[in-house]
This record gives structure tokens, sequence and C-alpha cells, in this order.
């Protein structure tokens, strides 16, 4: 027996985990001095509301999860008897997961008989929810806990994400991406291009002046890496961009086909914090990332 977690940062909602089966481990982020935990501090996420106040010059902040919190999450499964598999974002980005190893490491002493298996996704937001969504549908076929793992080793490095950010100055303050530097400062209208590659970082791959040409550039990404993209899921994520999200969609089924199957959803407000708002990205199963 196992129990499925998951985390806010693969944008991941309590209806997703419900569907699938997942616990959700929400990751914090802060305003105003004010740490905010999703879907415990709300019941419903207004991304809208949220990028309007970074438009209007808030810049929010993001923390490591404590090693008490992850305790919290996981010591009632282990004493109920389940062992545990957590579908989480990438461990290159964050000392979250130092926190949930010590915790683990406290555990096991007083649950010897249970086990904490990981998988990582080596990304953030639309790719972890990708790779979330289909480890979800194994479990539902009654898949083992070795057999998902055995497919996430095959498979995670096979779902990549391009995507572009509309305002420097997040990623600038985050300093979460490599690469950007040589393109600070007064750059009006640049929009890097950015990836998570094999190591589960955030690198900017190039630039492009120009919205339609960001656009542009990330759905020829899928054109050129896209490994049998209609048998698996297409994933759009924006922050507070729908309309460009959609153009986005139309652009890609104009070169696979009406009937390709994707879905849009609003980038969470903890990884929203470091890409700031207007932004657009795919995620999408690749012969590589």
């Amino acid at each position: 027996m196992f129990q499925l977690f998951t985390d806010t940062d693969c944008d991941m909602t309590p209806a997703d985990c419900a569907k699938y089966g997942y616990k959700l481990i929400s990751m914090p982020y802060s305003v105003d001095d004010a740490t905010i935990y999703p879907y415990e501090d709300f019941d419903v996420y207004d991304p809208h509301a949220f990028y309007d106040r970074l438009r209007g010059g808030v810049l929010p902040t993001t923390s490591a999860l404590g090693k008490e919190r992850y305790k919290a999450y996981f010591e009632p499964v282990f004493a109920a008897g389940s062992d545990i598999l957590y579908v989480h974002f990438s461990a290159a980005m964050t000392a979250t997961f130092n926190s949930m190893q010590q915790a683990w490491d406290e555990l096991k002493v007083k649950y010897p008989e249970r086990k904490l298996y990981t998988v990582d996704t080596k990304g953030i937001t639309v790719i972890c929810r990708n790779i979330a969504i289909e480890i979800g549908e194994l479990y539902k076929q009654g898949r083992t806990a070795e057999e998902i793992l055995a497919w996430a080793d095959r498979e995670v490095d096979h779902y990549a994400i391009y995507f572009f950010a509309d305002d420097l100055k997040f990623f600038k303050r985050s300093g979460r991406v490599s690469g950007l530097a040589a393109m600070m400062g007064t750059l009006i209208g640049v929009r890097p291009i950015i990836h998570m590659n094999d190591e589960g970082k955030m690198v900017s791959i190039g630039k492009e002046r120009g919205r339609v040409k960001a656009m542009e550039r990330i759905v020829q990404y899928v054109e050129d890496l896209g490994d049998d993209i209609k048998a698996h899921p297409i994933v759009i994520g924006h922050t507070d961009a729908p309309d460009i999200a959609a153009e986005v969609l139309a652009m890609l089924r104009e070169k696979f086909g009406d009937d390709l199957e994707a879905e849009i959803i609003a980038v969470n407000p903890t990884a929203g914090s470091h890409c700031g708002p207007d932004g657009v990205g795919i995620s999408f199963h690749a012969v590589h990332r």
C-alpha cells in the first residue's frame, strides 16, 4: 500500500488530487511579510487577482518548506501503515528537499517498516503537472510503486517545457535562471526563452523581441522536439495571460490538427512569484529536453 503525494508547485489543485489519488503539499509564498500556503490559506486560487498585484509593483518572495511541515504531512500516512510516493518539483531549485530529508530521517526511525519513494520531475509548474497526471493514471491502473519509479526513470527526461517571461525583473530578483545576465537592463520588449534542463534547472536559451516571436519560438520547439505528440498530454501554462495561451494553442492545432488534446491552466502563485505576469509556456512529450 502506498499513498501518492505531490505539491502545489506542480500546478496540481485539490480537485486534481482528488481525481488521481494524491495528497497535496502546499508550497508557500510571502507578500507584505505575510506567508501564504496555497489551498490551505485559501480554497480557490484567483490568478487574475494575484498577478494584478504583481503588475502593481508587488514582488513576492518564496521560502523552503520546513522539516516540521513535512512531518505533519507524512506522519499520519506512515502511522496508518502506508508508504508514500511523492512526485515533486525540481530538487535542484530549492533547499526544501533538505528539510524533507531531515523529516524522513526522523520518521524512518519511528516507522522502520515504511518507505518514502520520490519522483523528481526536474521541473516546475506545467511540466510537473504533466508528469504527475501520467503517474496518477498509472496509480489508478493499480501499478506498484516500483513500476511507477521505473516509468519515471525512463520518462521524466522525455517531458520538456519551454516558456517565455514578459518582465525580466521577477527572474532577476529570484536568481533562479542561469544565462539571463546578458539580457538584463533596459531591453524593452525582449522576452527570454527558458527551459528546464536535464539537471532540473531553469536555463535561458535565447531571447525574442516581441510576444509573437516568442510564441512562435516555443511552438517551434514542440514541432522540432515533440515525440508522438497526440499520444501524450500537452499542458499550456500562463501567468494571467489566458488570451495569449489560447493563441498558442491555436498555433499548435494549426500544426498538429484540430484534434490535438491540450489543456490550458493558470500557473500557481508560488512559481508565478518568480516569473511574473503575462508569461506562457508549453509542456510536451519530447525526444529529449
